[in-house]
Parts: C-alpha cells; structure tokens; sequence
C-alpha cells in the first residue's frame, strides 16, 4: 500500500532541476589610497621605466659609456685644465732629454732637474760622456737612486751614440732602443718631445694608473697600455695625452686618495666616488 503521509521519491530523471547556487563574491574592499595609505610601486616588470630624474643617459658623457665614446671628451676636458702640460724634465737638446729620462728611473723629475745643470756643465757631449770615469759619475747623479746602474747606462748610451751615430742622438725608433738604459718608454720621450714625432704614448706611473681608473684599459702591462691609448686617440694627439694624464695623476687622481670632488673628469670615471 502507499504510505499516503510519506509518498515514494520521483526516480531521479524525472526530479525537479536544482537551480545554480549564486556565488558568493568577497566584499569589496576600501582602496588603500582612500585610507591614506601611500600608494603601492610598481613591479619592476615589462614595461617598468625609472622616474626620469633617476634615469642616466648612455651617451659620450656618461661613465658608463664605451672607452672609444669617452675617449675624445676626456682629452678635451684634460687639455683645458692643463693648457700648459708639457715634458717636466729641463732640457735644451736631444742629447740633455736622453740623459735626463735616464737618471729619472725611479725619480722625480724635479730631482733630476737639480742634478742634469752640473752634468750638462761638464758632460756637455755624448764623446765626453763616454769618456766619464764611472766613480765621478756616480758621485754626480747619487741622489737620483741606483746611481751605480745609471752610470753604466749613461756612459753605455753615449759611448754608443758616439761610435754608432757620430756623436747624434737617432731618432729612430728602432735605433734608440737599440742603445744601453734606452726602452720604448725612453724612447717615446725622446721622439715625442725632442723631434715632435708621434711614435708611442708614454706610460709610468701615472699614466698607468689613471687610464686604469677612467677604464681606458684593462691591463697592467705597459706595452699592453700604450696599444689600448694609441688605438683610443689619434696619433698626433699621443705625446700630449701623456703629459696630461700626468698632470691629472699628480694634481688631481693622485695613488692613494683620488680628490674626485675636485675632477673634471668624475662623470666620466667608472671609478668615481662622486
């Protein structure tokens, strides 16, 4: 019999439909701008551009630049802060700057100023160079440092340059390094300042560690370091750009603490701290 009070559940086929349950969204919430908050940055991905203000250009005047960008704008700013710069040993000949460069291995070039006026007095030529007895020589050019080795090295050049070149100093390139106590750096003063001949660049101390700093090489070695200025600047310009790479390492980017406040160069050094 059915059970009037419980009557038997429709099969499910032929149920009533359930309709679909609303989903609940979550309540909106206040905007943190509305509730003071400060406002959210933006995430640093496609499309992120720095405030312009914080933007730096890529240009010739950045440090960041390519060396080959930065290159002519730092010989510029050099040679208007150093008009004057100029070889700082005294000399009136070929001769005078050959023996001068020697004696300042390892020396400054305002000591070997002080010594070269009495050598010059009384070794006025190669021939009476070369015919100096070693212990006088020494006593002259004591104070320039390793006097002993310097000796040998001038009166070798000049007994050289006597026999070899009839009492000329070469102005060679080959010729020159050719000649006791003369290398490439020697040589490159030599030809630079007494024959105003653009062979090389100079490279001591200074020059070294300056170029080093402005990322103007990479390397240590001297020839290594000439090769990269000479392929940066233009020939006529290599003999000055020593000179002022000079001046700018004793004035301004001196070895131990470089016055970068006062560079002219400090937007344009990787190694600034300005």
């Amino acid at each position: 019999m059915r059970n009037k009070r419980n009557p038997p559940r429709q099969p499910l086929s032929q149920s009533r439909p359930k309709t679909a349950s609303k989903k609940l969204l979550p309540a909106r919430k206040t905007p943190k701008l509305l509730r003071g908050a400060p406002p959210s940055k933006p995430a640093r991905g496609a499309g992120f551009r720095a405030p312009a203000a914080k933007r730096r250009s890529r240009g010739p005047s950045s440090r960041r630049a390519p060396a080959a960008e930065r290159a002519p704008e730092i010989f510029d700013r050099l040679h208007e802060a150093y008009p004057d710069a100029h070889c700082a040993l005294d000399f009136t000949s070929p001769y005078e700057l050959l023996v001068a460069t020697i004696l300042s291995a390892q020396c400054t070039d305002k000591r070997v100023n002080m010594v070269t006026p009495a050598l010059f007095r009384r070794y006025a030529t190669p021939e009476a160079l070369a015919a100096a007895k070693l212990e006088d020589l020494e006593e002259m050019i004591k104070s320039t440092g390793f006097f002993r080795n310097k000796s040998r090295s001038l009166v070798g050049m000049a007994t050289a340059i006597a026999e070899n070149h009839r009492g000329v100093v070469p102005s060679e390139m080959e010729q020159l390094v050719e000649l006791p106590g003369v290398g490439r750096k020697t040589a490159n003063v030599i030809l630079g300042n007494a024959f105003d001949r653009n062979e090389g660049v100079v490279v001591d101390t200074h020059v070294t560690r300056v170029s080093q700093r402005l990322a103007l090489t990479t390397n240590s070695d001297p020839v290594k370091i000439e090769q990269d200025l000479m392929r940066l600047f233009p020939r006529d310009r290599w003999t000055l750009l020593a000179h002022l790479l000079i001046e700018h390492g004793r004035q301004i980017c001196v070895a131990r603490t470089p016055k970068c406040e006062q560079c002219v160069l400090s937007d344009l050094c990787p190694s600034s701290r300005v």
